[in-house]
């Protein structure tokens, strides 16, 4: 059975935090979603307004924690008095009948290829294998995406096949995805 936790937990390794998002997160993550690669490569709408960033921090976020359909995490380096802003983590598309869930982050530009979102993704993984009990991991990929898969890669995650045209994106356009996992053995 997989345990969910009362609240999100904070988690550390190194310079690296894992926390509950919160009301003063609201900015960075409005400023963020400005790169036009978060939202080629996530869910996430274009153009992201701060009203999406509202509503993300204060609704969507606590009613998903709650449906124990997704835990969240922001991502944040450096010292704790000093912690910068890096991105965001999380599980979602939880089957807890099934001991599964799905991996799914964005990292902030000026956070991007210093091992910040690959020590991320290892830090929730042991947490989710390790304390919650999951035992199968996901991250779906847009097959483009090679800086997402070098992370997941690093993270310990195995590239198990390409879904052919399992997204569309808002313009019509029907992708592929490539399929990532990691198993608790």
């Amino acid at each position: 059975m997989i345990w969910w936790p009362t609240q999100v937990p904070t988690l550390r390794h190194g310079l690296i935090t894992l926390r509950p998002v919160r009301e003063s997160d609201i900015e960075e993550i409005y400023k963020a979603c400005q790169d036009p690669l978060i939202p080629r490569f996530t869910t996430v709408p274009s153009p992201y307004t701060m009203t999406h960033a509202q509503f993300f921090v204060r609704e969507q976020e606590p009613t998903r924690f709650a449906s124990k359909s997704e835990l969240l995490f922001v991502i944040t380096s450096g010292y704790e008095d000093e912690e910068k802003f890096s991105g965001l983590i999380s599980f979602h598309s939880v089957s807890l009948g099934n001991h599964a869930a799905e991996l799914g982050y964005w990292i902030e530009v000026s956070a991007r290829l210093r091992g910040i979102g690959s020590t991320a993704a290892r830090l929730i993984t042991e947490y989710g294998f390790q304390t919650m009990g999951f035992k199968r991991l996901e991250a779906l990929v847009d097959i483009d995406n090679e800086g997402s898969k070098a992370l997941l890669r690093s993270a310990g995650y195995v590239l198990e096949g390409v879904m052919r045209q399992k997204v569309t994106r808002d313009d019509g356009e029907q992708i592929d995805m490539a399929l990532f996992s990691k198993v608790d053995v």
